[in-house]
This record gives structure tokens, sequence and C-alpha cells, in this order.
């Protein structure tokens, strides 16, 4: 598992309005003035955060013109929905310790 990539991925999306983002694309493509109508911020503002899910390989961005439109990675969403399977199931393929011991500890 790569966990630097999943972290990556998660420092990402600890933002509300970036989940929101990412639940707008999941319906599809959309430029950033459609994108905007949902949110009280500035163009600028929509830009850095469209940059930091570019930059974490979230989402795709495609330039027509002078319009910028963003799409939801699909090797993005379905990675991290496998990522995030394995890293809170429970089974003994997953763990990394190789174990399902419990320690002697005297807790």
């Amino acid at each position: 598992m790569n966990y630097e990539k999943i972290a990556m991925s998660l420092k990402a999306l600890a933002e509300p309005n970036r989940l929101k983002i990412v639940d707008l694309l999941s319906c599809g493509t959309k430029c950033a003035c459609d994108l905007l109508e949902h949110f009280d911020f500035s163009q600028p503002a929509l830009s850095h955060h469209m940059k930091v899910l570019e930059k974490a390989e979230i989402i795709i961005v495609e330039k027509k013109g002078t319009w910028n439109y963003y799409t939801l990675s699909e090797d993005f969403a379905k990675e991290f929905q496998s990522m995030c399977m394995t890293l809170f199931s429970h089974n003994e393929d997953t763990c990394v310790s190789g174990t399902d011991k419990k320690c002697n500890c005297s807790n």
C-alpha cells in the first residue's frame, strides 16, 4: 500500500470546499464558471483549490480556448476507493504485521 499517495490525497481532500468540488465533479465535467456558482469565493480561490486537486492527481484539467474544464479522474476514484477499502478492512492478507495476535502488554 502506498501510504504517501494516500496521505497526499487525504491532505488535498481535507478541506470542505475541495470535497464539495470533488462531489460536484462526480456528476461530470464542469467548467470553472459552473463550479463557481456553488461557492462564495473568487475565481482565483477556485483556481488555487483546483491546482491542489490537480497536483494530487484527483482531477484532470483540459484547456479549451480561454476556459478550463475539470473532470474527476476515474483512475483516482477507483484507486482511492480501493485504498480506503484495504486500509479499513481487517483480514490476514491486509494486516501490516501479518498476524492477528494480541500483544503481551500489561495495559
